[in-house]
């Protein structure tokens, strides 16, 4: 018996796999039939997705544009692997770089209004690479309270003094930047869209506080490209791209791929791309991924009237489920959350809605308040977008009723 196993049997509170048999919440949701996570669908991921030999309208995922079955991009994929092979087996940094990543960086730095852009293996990977290399121990970083888990595990990872503010609360970022010493490096990291809420940055007031408080910025518009200013992103909304520092994004979105960048001045690149570690000490983003994302930004560049169909889908369900009754939290974007009464009533409610042919992310603690996330697609039809309300309705966890707010019932 190795020593392991022995603590292990001896229930050892010091012993490091003693909080693998602690864990039982999930093999408590599968003994009740309601696990909702790692659900394995088939074939593509389209308005349609297919489970056990089912139908389902997917209102779960981030395919915003619809591309990821689109032709063109499926033959960009096919064309770069029988040209580059299935993979570049090293780092950009060595081995791993080719002319295609080079002609997505520089399309794309186009396309977002910005010098230059440095491709990564992922989004997540991009904001811990940039976060991770532009702050040091010495500064301080001020997030939002809804920033993506990536933005605040990057900042761990630059060892710089974390502090947040209110959800798009400029107030409160104002009084968490006058608290940091005249002496040190800020730098403020906000979401473009919340991918939550679907609710989009104050971005006029954050840069106004930035510039008055003498910190760079951050915008991590993953959930914003392809979405706002014709598919430009939040910047671009706003017409404030030169008032952001750095823009990153990640092709698993609209761009319909996998993968992840940074866009900024060519200084900013220059640096990033020689001292950024998730970029220097991880594979390369393979050949077929971008290429679907460099063939993606391109039709959306040639057809801005996606991202406007894509907006006109989700305003079509935020009007239908508001009429049904149904309780949806405000957004201008493709995310619609529907706030639900606690743990179990999420998870009741995912089921029955996947019983009902419509599948719908369940979000709960401490993820965020437990609600389903629901996003849509430009190429779902309204006849769909009518099945999904018509099935949200039916579910007395998400209407408007006496006795539903606020009620709470665990699952622990």
């Amino acid at each position: 018996m190795s020593a392991i196993q022995a603590l292990s049997q001896r229930g050892n509170p010091t012993d490091l796999y003693s909080r693998f048999s602690s864990f039982t919440a999930a093999r408590d949701l599968m003994a009740a039939d309601l696990y909702p996570f790692f659900l394995p669908l088939e074939g593509g991921e389209g308005p349609t997705v297919r489970r056990d030999g089912r139908t389902l309208i997917m209102c779960g995922s981030n395919n915003y544009l619809g591309l990821t079955g689109h032709p063109e991009v499926l033959a960009a994929a096919r064309s770069a692997l029988d040209r580059y092979g299935s993979s570049r087996t090293g780092s950009r940094f060595l081995n791993g770089n080719t002319d295609l990543h080079q002609e997505l960086e520089a399309e794309l730095a186009d396309y977002l209004g910005k010098p230059a852009a440095l491709v990564m293996s992922t989004g997540y990977q991009t904001n811990l690479g940039v976060l991770g290399t532009v702050l040091t121990p010495r500064d301080y970083v001020v997030l939002d309270r809804s920033a993506h888990a990536s933005l605040l595990d990057g900042c761990r990872l630059s060892g710089a003094k974390v502090r947040w503010f209110p959800h798009n609360d400029p107030e409160g970022l104002r009084r968490t930047l006058e608290r940091i010493p005249d002496e040190a490096g800020r730098l403020v990291v906000v979401d473009g869209v919340y991918s939550m809420e679907g609710d989009v940055c104050d971005l006029p007031a954050v840069v106004k506080m930035c510039s008055a408080y003498g910190a760079r910025l951050l915008l991590d518009d993953a959930h914003g490209l392809g979405v706002l200013a014709e598919g430009r992103g939040t910047a671009a909304h706003f017409g404030l791209t030169d008032e952001v520092d750095l823009i990153t994004v990640t092709f698993s979105k609209s761009l319909a791929s996998l993968g992840g960048a940074v866009a900024g001045s060519e200084e900013a690149i220059h640096y990033l791309r020689h001292h950024a570690r998730s970029l220097m000490f991880s594979a390369s983003t393979t050949p077929t991924n971008a290429a679907a994302a460099l063939a993606a930004l391109r039709l959306l560049r040639a057809r801005p009237e996606l991202a406007t169909a894509v907006q006109a889908n989700a305003a079509y369900v935020r009007r239908g489920l508001a009429e049904a009754g149904v309780r949806s939290t405000p957004s201008s974007t493709p995310i619609v959350s529907l706030p639900t009464p606690g743990a179990l009533e999420t998870l009741t409610t995912w089921q029955r809605l996947l019983h009902d042919g419509v599948y719908v992310n369940p979000v709960l603690p401490p993820a965020a308040e437990p609600r389903l996330r629901t996003s849509y697609m430009a190429s779902h039809t309204l006849d769909q977008l009518d099945r999904v309300v018509e099935a949200c309705a039916a579910q007395d966890a998400l209407l408007e009723r006496p006795g539903n707010e606020g009620r709470s019932v665990s699952v622990a």
